[in-house]
């Protein structure tokens, strides 16, 4: 994009979740590797903040979906604490988008949707990998994708029951704009009473 386009200001009057999309279609055109990359953010059972980056795997009006399997430390911090924040940055557009907010789970018919959506080799790993548990020897690893593929072959890998979505309910939206000199361009969007979206600009 052009400096210009760099240097426009925020639109506040748009509603927070278009803007997300068209962000996020601006990303897509302009990022080299995955633009729908984010940083989830939960907290621990002893109240500390845990980060990771992983993938947005859908976006709707209804929240932000992710995978996971559900025995792995973040599932376990999110059920424990069911918050998080996701903050999206596109070093190629200066741009970042913080969204927090309660989290929920998918639905069993959506998380089978997408499982099914991932290709062969993605399926069996889910299957085979103890997620976030100690692995002493990377073949053991190895040897479990194959004892599974033995088990399914080519044929459909079913989704494991540890193994579903959350979508994060957004109730805060902040979106970043650099600008130059670091006079950056900062707003946040928040419910309001009636339903609708209170905006403020914020100091950068």
């Amino acid at each position: 994009m052009t400096e210009k386009t760099h240097q426009e200001l925020i639109d506040l009057t748009a509603d927070p979740f278009d803007l997300f999309t068209m962000w996020m279609q601006d990303a897509e055109r302009s990022e080299p590797n995955d633009p729908n990359a984010m940083t989830l953010a939960t907290v621990t059972p002893e109240g500390r903040p845990d980060a990771r980056i992983i993938l947005l795997k859908g976006a709707d009006r209804r929240g932000f979906v992710f995978y996971t399997n559900m025995e792995s430390r973040k599932g376990k911090e999110l059920t424990l604490h069911p918050f998080a924040t996701l903050v999206f940055h596109w070093k190629s557009l200066r741009r970042q988008i913080r969204i927090e907010g309660p989290i929920e789970r998918t639905s069993d018919e959506e998380a089978d949707a997408y499982f099914a959506s991932r290709s062969l080799m993605s399926r069996m790993g889910a299957v085979a990998s103890l997620q976030s548990r100690p692995l002493p020897d990377r073949a053991i690893f190895e040897k479990r994708i194959e004892d599974v593929r033995a088990r399914y072959g080519d044929g459909p890998v079913p989704r494991p029951e540890n193994w579903s979505g959350f979508r994060v309910l957004p109730d805060r939206f902040e979106f970043w704009q650099d600008r130059p000199y670091r006079l950056h361009d900062r707003a946040i969007w928040t419910p309001s009473e009636d339903g609708t979206w209170s905006v403020t600009r914020l100091y950068p």
